[in-house]
């Protein structure tokens, strides 16, 4: 694991002590990994979420239909 340094506020600083004083987590280095590893799963599902949107987006508008077309199509897409 490569070694770091950083700063941080005096709020910060005390915000980590106590994480760790109240065994929330085993050291301070716990406490920015799980932070960090949070921070790369939220990027990965907005990134997921804005493909998806992209892709909708390109593929144009649906035929307009009423409820008991759509719910036919589903039914017979489920078939398949």
């Amino acid at each position: 694991m490569k070694r770091q340094s950083f700063s941080l506020t005096k709020k910060n600083e005390e915000w980590l002590k106590n994480q760790v004083s109240e065994k929330e987590f085993n050291s301070k280095s716990e406490v920015i990994n799980y932070f960090i590893k949070q921070a790369r799963n939220k990027q990965e599902y907005y990134d997921f979420v804005r493909l998806k949107i992209e892709r909708g987006e390109k593929s144009g508008f649906a035929k307009k239909q009423t409820r008991e077309e759509l719910l036919a199509e589903i039914k017979n897409n489920l078939k398949s």
